[in-house]
């Protein structure tokens, strides 16, 4: 009995891609096929989810992680456009387009840093902790959803064998997550 390939009964999409693509592909391991793409789809799938999630709130994506990177820097809620754009993976060029449309919707504000004023700050104003905090319940509850399927068990060790992978993955350099000090 050939056990290299045993999906789930009911079996899902990625099974029918991956017997598609058995027939094209000699030695594709339909384990690791299996596993980095339904990865790949999940997180498309998620992403559009909470994208439809946000536009109901009238924010877009980029607004939201700006939002979200500056509130996950602490008090005061701010850092360097620099340290931003890093954080966010996104081109400096980028970065200030898009800070000019926050701040002219009045979700940040650029300011001198005190301790040295040749460098700018970007910081949240008061509608930008707002904008955040009305979105953050329903983020949560679309990555809740997600992964309703599972127990409490089959969620940590979903945690646990995804923290091994990303282990793997930061060894070969830098962190999946960027930190925000």
């Amino acid at each position: 009995m050939d056990t290299t390939h045993d999906p789930a009964p009911a079996g899902d999409s990625i099974d029918r891609h991956i017997a598609r693509w058995e027939q094209e592909v000699p030695g594709l391991d339909p384990r690791v096929e299996g596993a980095v793409t339904r990865m790949q789809m999940l997180v498309r799938h998620l992403q559009r989810r909470k994208e439809a999630g946000l536009a109901r709130r009238r924010l877009k994506m980029w607004e939201y992680e700006i939002l979200w990177r500056l509130r996950s820097a602490g008090e005061p809620y701010r850092m360097t456009p620099t340290r931003l754009a890093e954080g966010l993976d996104t081109h400096p060029a980028t970065l200030t387009n898009r800070l000019d449309r926050l701040a002219k919707a009045g979700y940040v504000t650029r300011e001198h840093d005190p301790a040295d004023r040749r460098s700018l700050l970007v910081a949240l104003t008061r509608k930008g902790h707002e904008a955040w905090s009305s979105t953050i319940g329903d983020q949560m509850a679309t990555e809740h959803a997600l992964l309703a399927p599972l127990s409490e068990a089959e969620r940590e060790q979903l945690v646990v064998l995804l923290r091994k992978v990303a282990r793997a993955a930061e060894s070969e350099g830098s962190p999946l997550m960027p930190s925000v000090d």
